[in-house]
């Protein structure tokens, strides 16, 4: 009997079959002597449409909400629908006799593959592929230590819990939003949180009022000192106090009454988890979180190059130690051999902040693998990403960087003005970053700037050369870039005030690494959000929805919640049945807060277009093919394009050309210009019947049409064209 082998893409799969030696080609398969080794295409079955339940939830009411289905079902996809019926036809060939799962690695993958399997009717017994990386070598380990299919039954189970919470509440609370305020709004579980912590700082930046303060500088001759009062305060709030100090410690002597030098050594930073490796991608590069995530894959998938992307552990296990060598030795090439060969011929610097399997999941932080490197190959963005996680794969067993920290407190007329240096002792970890480089383990104070201090004594006796007050004014909060927003949705804590769950929530954030990207991409394509720069900015759309939701649904504490249940799910530890009926419940109480909502939502999307059909102005909205124009009225269901193609039809009223519009999936041409409509199909049946009768100059038809196709008025036209010439 053979295995059957499900991946989660083609190229996935292509290669684990050419590891496998299944080299013959079938229908969506690809066949070998143990294995036959198909896919899918990302999804190919998913959750059924509200519809497929009762056929009245193809119309969207407020009084038919909340759709709560007993048992949820599941369906194929359509536009991949082909590819499903290719893989449930090799379910049924008798002489496969097991299934491997060989999906991704993780919560998402194991849903692929286990819905194909229940939808398909897979009985038979099956096991579970687990790997970090794609290379050749760890697929031959992977499938040479398959696990039990049924090790994994919880995070399957924490899987559906998740879509079928993200249907019911997203569903449910989209249609009631949509229905009660006539517009076309949208909410979710984690979505409506993250979008509220930009709402909420948005309104933070508005209500701010600057304030002028002063800082006092002095100039001691080979240094300068910033002012500071008794509880390290440096700015001045008042400028007559300001102008008081400069009077005072103009020309002063002064004395170094403290001089403090202490020993510093910053360890390496961690390695990277996808949440730490998109925020460096964004601050350096300017990647969306989404970039950096499809770019990874490639490195992962195509190139082989690093381990599992989607992780969200900053650590090793310990079963990775004896491959260490190996990977180092596959990124001794061009700029990184020189920083790699002093790490060979010893055995590496292995600690608890690169190896802990205490803070492993799923899956261990992104490292380079065994594979050789070709860094020609690779293109602008793929090499800047590798870049990074080579480095900081490099640097973690470097010894720490080195320095003393050097404070000095110089007292002039009864004031204290501070200084700071540091004196490099050993580059360390940082000399693998080379000059200048900005990375993380150095803390920096910008109050204090550094200087050379290190000839400076205590006791020694200085002259105030100068004194100058500095002004600026206080600035409003920063609004997010991708880079802050995911460090946010990552610990989500600090906006909660409950100080026990607060410390809970360490462990949980907004969402997981795999998600996060697509969220943030969302809430711009719905128009909820948009860029301006590295900025993300709330929109009057995103800014009214937080006011239409439930105070609970916007903030971070129930989602976070939601996604440690899930978590500990999948460990074993959290109940499927529990959870979903306090998700059922809270679907009916937010759509009943929506329904009794007394709010007012008013669209700043209005153009100056009205519809055909009802005469309304109908209302811009972006969509996946571009921008659109909707009718604001849900019983009309006018949609055109934004930007409609202009066609070649001629209006047979005024001769000006025509567009194409899309209305409710018919092909229609208009008339900008005097408003004349007409079907698509009506113009070719015209054309035909014109062609047909063939004492028709085609002269004439072509005045109605530059590529001979017309309306239907056709007919007349013609008529009392052939009775002018008679």
């Amino acid at each position: 009997m053979k295995s059957l082998v499900l991946t989660e893409k083609p190229s996935v799969g292509r290669e684990i079959a050419r590891v496998l030696g299944c080299h013959t080609k079938g229908k969506g398969y690809l066949e070998g002597p143990k294995h036959v080794v198909t896919w899918a295409l990302g999804h190919l079955v998913t959750l059924a449409e509200p519809e497929d339940y009762d056929k009245k939830y193809k119309t969207w009411r407020l009084e038919d909400l909340p759709m709560m289905p007993r048992q949820m079902k599941l369906k194929a996809i359509k536009q991949t629908s082909q590819q499903y019926g290719a893989v449930k036809n090799l379910m049924k060939r008798g002489d496969l006799g097991e299934l491997i799962i060989a999906t991704d690695a993780g919560r998402e993958g194991e849903l692929v593959a286990r819905w194909i399997m229940e939808y398909a009717g897979w009985k038979k017994p099956f096991r579970r592929l687990w790997i970090s990386s794609q290379t050749d070598s760890a697929i031959k380990e992977g499938f040479a230590r398959l696990q039990p299919g049924k090790a994994y039954d919880n995070l399957y189970a924490s899987a559906v819990c998740r879509a079928e919470a993200d249907w019911l509440i997203g569903l449910n609370v989209t249609r009631a939003l949509t229905t009660r305020f006539n517009a076309q709004l949208s909410a979710g579980r984690v979505q409506t949180p993250t979008l509220a912590m930009m709402v909420n700082r948005e309104a933070e930046i508005k209500k701010f009022i600057p304030k002028d303060y002063w800082t006092v500088r002095a100039d001691f001759g080979d240094y300068f000192g910033d002012w500071r009062d008794t509880s390290g305060q440096g700015r001045i709030f008042d400028f007559r106090r300001a102008e008081g100090l400069l009077e005072k410690t103009k020309g002063a002597a002064g004395k170094i009454t403290d001089l403090k030098v202490e020993q510093k050594a910053d360890p390496p930073p961690l390695l990277y988890d996808l949440t730490e490796l998109q925020r460096d991608a964004n601050r350096r590069y300017g990647f969306s979180a989404q970039k950096t995530l499809s770019v990874l894959q490639g490195l992962y998938e195509r190139h082989k190059l690093v381990t599992y992307p989607r992780t969200d552990s900053r650590y090793l296990t310990k079963d990775i130690i004896p491959t260490l060598k190996d990977r180092l030795n596959s990124v001794t090439i061009g700029e990184y051999a020189e920083y790699t060969r002093p790490l060979t011929g010893k055995p590496l610097p292995v600690n608890k902040r690169i190896v802990d399997d205490s803070r492993v999941s799923d899956h261990h932080a992104i490292i380079p693998t065994e594979e050789p490197v070709r860094l020609s190959v690779l293109e602008a963005d793929e090499r800047k990403l590798y870049d990074l996680i080579v480095k900081k794969f490099i640097a973690a067993f470097y010894p720490p960087f080195k320095y003393e920290r050097v404070t000095v407190i110089t007292t002039a007329a009864g004031e204290s003005f501070y200084s700071r240096g540091k004196v490099v002792r050993d580059q360390g970890w940082k000399a693998v970053y080379g000059r200048g480089a900005d990375q993380e383990g150095e803390e920096r104070d910008d109050a204090l700037p550094e200087q050379v201090l290190h000839s400076q004594k205590k006791g020694a006796v200085k002259q105030v050369k100068d004194c100058k007050a500095n002004k600026s004014q206080t600035k409003p909060p920063a609004r997010y870039t991708e880079a802050t927003l995911l460090s946010a949705m990552e610990s989500p804590g600090k906006f909660i005030d409950d100080e026990e769950l607060r410390e809970a929530l360490k462990q949980s954030g907004l969402g997981t690494p795999a998600t996060r990207a697509e969220i943030i991409e969302k809430l711009i394509n719905t128009d909820y959000v948009e860029r301006r720069g590295k900025e993300l900015v709330p929109t009057s759309k995103g800014i009214q929805l937080i006011g239409l939701v439930s105070e609970e649904l916007r903030s971070p504490e129930l989602t976070a919640k939601w996604e440690q249940s899930l978590s500990e799910m999948a460990r074993g530890r959290q109940s499927k049945a529990v959870f979903m009926t306090g998700i059922r419940e809270y679907t009916v109480k937010l759509v009943k807060e929506v329904a009794t909502s007394g709010a007012q939502f008013k669209a700043d999307n209005i153009s100056r277009v009205k519809c055909p059909d009802c005469g309304q102005y109908l209302i811009m909205i972006k969509g996946k093919k571009g921008k659109s124009l909707v009718c604001p009225d849900r019983s009309c269901g006018h949609r055109e394009a934004a930007e409609p193609q202009v066609s070649n039809f001629r209006c047979p009223d005024c001769k000006k050309k025509m567009v194409i519009l899309d209305k409710q999936g018919s092909k229609m041409v208009r008339c900008k210009n005097c408003g004349f409509t007409e079907k698509m199909a009506d113009f070719k049946e015209n054309l035909s019947a014109a062609r047909g009768k063939g004492a028709v100059n085609k002269k004439l038809i072509n005045q109605y049409s530059d590529q001979g196709t017309i309306g239907t008025n056709l007919g007349a036209l013609l008529k009392e064209a052939m009775e002018s010439k008679e």
